[in-house]
C-alpha cells in the first residue's frame, strides 16, 4: 500500500488556480521529489497534504484513509521558513510540540536526547534557540519535525543554509528514515540532492504537473547533449571542427566539455581524440535533472 495517495487535487484562490489536477503516490520507505519554480504550486500542495487547507476537488489518502485527527500524529513537516521560538529553551519547545502530536512528555524527552546525541549536540538540550548558530537551529527544527516518529514526512528545502558537513549529516539521516519505512515528500531547488535521494518526481509549472515519473525514465526522454573527454597529454586540437559539435569548453583541470547536436557525434569525438594520443576519460553524459528542469519549465523563474 502507498502511504500517501494524492488524487487529482485542485485548489483555487478566487480566479487563480494554485494547483490543477495533481496526482502522485508515495510508497512506504520512499523519498518523492516535488519540484517547481517559485509560484508553481508546491507549497499549496504541501499544505493540502498536511491538512492545513483542503482541496476544492480531489482526494488525499493516508495509508488508505481520509484526513482525520488520527492522521495528526503520523505527519511531520519541516517548513522552508523556520519557525522555532528564539527565546524558549530547546527542550521545552520540542517536548511541547511532540506532545501536540500525541507523545507523552517522557517519551518526547527521551527522543529529544537521542536526536541531540545523534547530531552530536547534547549540550543544546537546555539552551535557548537564539543562542545557537543558524545551522544548529536548523538541526533543532529538523528534530521538531521528526520527534514524534511520523510515518509521512514533508521536507521543504531541508538543507538550505547548511554547510557541506551538515548537509551530509542531514542527508544520511533522511536516508535512515527512508530505510526505516518513513515516506518522505522532498521539495528543493537543489537538483543534485533530488538525483541522489529520489526515485520518482513531479515537476510543477504554473499550478500544473508537467513531468512525472521515475527519474531514470524521464532522463531517457531527453537527448544526451554533452560529451566529456580528457587526454593524457592535456590538449586535443580541432574539436570544434567535428560534425555535430556546437560548443567546446576547456576546464581548468585540462578536460574538455563539448555540447553536441547529433547522436553520433560522440564516436567521432572519441576517434578524433584517440588519433592524437591516449585518452584518460571519455563519457557521453546523460542530461542532468537541472538541465531537464530548465528545458521543461523554462529559465524564467518567478
Amino acid at each position: 500500500m502507498n502511504s500517501l495517495q494524492v488524487e487529482r487535487i485542485i485548489k483555487n484562490y478566487g480566479d487563480k488556480t494554485a494547483v490543477n489536477g495533481l496526482s502522485f503516490n508515495v510508497a512506504e520507505g520512499e523519498i518523492y521529489g516535488l519540484l517547481g519554480a517559485n509560484g508553481a504550486g508546491k507549497t499549496t500542495t504541501m499544505r493540502m497534504v498536511l491538512g492545513l487547507i483542503l482541496p476544492d476537488e480531489g482526494n488525499i489518502r493516508y495509508l488508505g484513509k481520509a484526513y482525520g485527527k488520527e492522521q495528526l500524529s503520523m505527519l511531520g513537516y519541516l517548513p522552508e521558513e523556520r519557525g522555532m521560538y528564539p527565546k524558549i529553551k530547546v527542550n521545552e519547545q520540542i517536548v511541547y510540540l511532540a506532545q501536540l502530536r500525541g507523545m507523552s512528555r517522557k517519551d518526547a524527552d527521551q527522543n529529544l536526547k537521542r536526536w541531540l546525541d545523534k547530531f552530536q549536540v547534547p549540550e543544546y538540550y537546555g539552551k535557548k534557540v537564539e543562542e545557537l548558530s543558524k545551522g544548529n537551529q536548523q538541526k533543532i527544527q529538523f528534530i521538531a519535525a521528526v520527534i514524534h516518529n511520523p510515518k509521512i514526512l514533508i521536507l521543504d528545502e531541508a538543507f538550505s543554509g547548511l554547510d557541506p558537513v551538515n548537509v551530509e549529516l542531514l542527508k544520511s539521516t533522511v536516508k535512515e528514515l527512508r530505510d526505516g519505512g518513513t515516506s518522505i515528500v522532498f521539495s528543493t531547488h537543489r537538483m543534485e540532492h533530488v538525483e541522489e535521494l529520489c526515485r520518482n518526481i513531479t515537476i510543477m509549472h504554473k499550478s500544473n504537473p508537467v513531468l512525472q515519473g521515475p527519474i531514470k525514465d524521464i532522463k531517457k526522454k531527453f537527448p544526451q547533449e554533452r560529451v566529456m573527454v580528457t587526454a593524457a597529454e592535456g590538449s586535443i586540437a580541432g574539436l570544434e571542427s567535428i560534425a555535430g559539435v556546437e560548443k567546446v569548453i576547456r576546464h581548468e583541470h585540462g578536460g574538455y566539455e563539448l555540447k553536441v547536436s547529433l547522436p553520433d557525434a560522440g564516436q567521432r569525438i572519441l576517434q578524433h581524440a584517440m588519433s592524437q594520443g591516449p585518452i584518460t576519460r571519455f563519457e557521453v553524459m546523460e542530461p542532468t535533472l537541472n538541465e531537464i528542469f530548465i528545458k521543461t519549465v523554462g529559465e524564467n523563474h518567478e
